[in-house]
Order: C-alpha cells, then sequence, then structure tokens
C-alpha cells in the first residue's frame, strides 16, 4: 500500500488552532468520530495518562471514519462540545482540528503533528478492536513507524487483536506491559496493549439508546 499524499486546508494564519503543546512533553492522541463521547472514552484517557506517564491525552474528534457509516453523525460542534463536558478533566484537550486542515485519514494527521511539532513525543492510542481492524487503514503501516501505538483491551476484542493480521505483522515491535511508562519515548514502530478494567459502553449503544427514548433524545 502506498503512503497517502497529504493536500491539507491551512487558515490563513497557517497554523491550525491546537491545544497548548511544549517540546518534551509526552502527548497520548485518542481520535475517533466521539458520536457521541461516553464514560468508556475518558476511562481510556485516564488509564493511558497513568500506565504511559503522559502530560496530556487530546480527544481528535475526526469529521467522519471512511470506514464507517456517517449517516447518523452528528455535526462536529455538537460532537465536539459533548466530548468536552464529558471529559471534564484537567489533562484531556477535545480538539477538531483534522476538519480545519482538511485531513480524512489517520496517517495524514499524524504527519502533519509530526512535522509541526518534531519535539514532541506523540502516542497514538486505540482500542483492541481498531487493532483487529488496523491492517485496512489508509497507510496503516506508516502510522507504525510514525510513533508508539497504545492498544487499550476492550471486553470481546482481546484474542482477536492480538491474533489479527496487523498485530503479527507488528510482533517484533510490541513490549512488555510491565514497561509501558516507556512507550513514549521508545522509536516506532513500538506498541503495547494494556489489560485492566474494561468499558462496555459504546457509541453505537448510546445512539441506539437516543432513538428508543420516549423523549426521543437529541
Amino acid at each position: 500500500m502506498k503512503p497517502s499524499t497529504s493536500r491539507f486546508r491551512i487558515r490563513p494564519s497557517g497554523l491550525a488552532r491546537l491545544p497548548r503543546v511544549a517540546p518534551g512533553m509526552r502527548i497520548g492522541l485518542y481520535g475517533g468520530s466521539f458520536n457521541p463521547a461516553h464514560a468508556g472514552h475518558r476511562h481510556v484517557s485516564e488509564m493511558a495518562l497513568k500506565r504511559l506517564g503522559l502530560d496530556r491525552v487530546w480527544w481528535i474528534v475526526t469529521p467522519g471514519n471512511p470506514l464507517k457509516d456517517t449517516g447518523e453523525l452528528a455535526t462536529t460542534a455538537m460532537r465536539v462540545e459533548e466530548a468536552q463536558a464529558l471529559a471534564d478533566h484537567p489533562r484531556i484537550d477535545v480538539t477538531a482540528f483534522e476538519e480545519e486542515i482538511g485531513a480524512r485519514y489517520t496517517v495524514d494527521t499524524l504527519a502533519y503533528l509530526k512535522r509541526r511539532y518534531p519535539d514532541v513525543r506523540f502516542v497514538w492510542i486505540m482500542g483492541a478492536d481498531n487493532l483487529a481492524g488496523f491492517h485496512r487503514w489508509r497507510g496503516w503501516r506508516r502510522i507504525a513507524r510514525m510513533m508508539p501505538i497504545a492498544i487499550v483491551d476492550r471486553p470481546g476484542w482481546t484474542l482477536k487483536a492480538v491474533r489479527s493480521h496487523s498485530a503479527t505483522a507488528l510482533s517484533e515491535g510490541r513490549i512488555d506491559e510491565a514497561d509501558a511508562l516507556a512507550l513514549p519515548g521508545l522509536r516506532p514502530p513500538a506498541w503495547v496493549f494494556l489489560h485492566g478494567p474494561r468499558s462496555h459502553l459504546s457509541s453505537t449503544q448510546l445512539r441506539q439508546m437516543r432513538r428508543t427514548s420516549p423523549i426521543g433524545g437529541r
């Protein structure tokens, strides 16, 4: 698979609006539709902050996932507002900068951040369900070479994830869970699988609950 070519639509100032950052910071990047955000997202973020020794976690609210149906996708502004209310954490930032720069794929988003902040130690965070299908992502091997990855376990996905095509292909870069604190400083490809309390919440379930709510939800 050939790496994609990025063509960003930058604001007149030349820079997209991003959370505050400083050289040497350890920042976890947690991307998704957040349609809507829920306690499971916060659970993953708090686990990553603690287990990886991160300074901050950014929730990157995407314009839309190319691999998912966007028919029920709320507006970006609505999803950002709900995510900010749900996060309510001094070390979690919510941003929708992908829409500003015109990035449709994660590989483009991460390339942009690496170019803009070469001295920041970024870690890509995703659930075990995403690792299972990671090989379907645009430029997934390039993503793995760009920055370390933290995989957070999810109910029903533990074995599927570690036996997946992408996990097998990247097996040499996997580190022991006991060494998770070192991950942000490692040269990629490097990844860790984090076990622990798992959240059963999902955005899909919450959307279904809203549809069937007596008051119709939002």
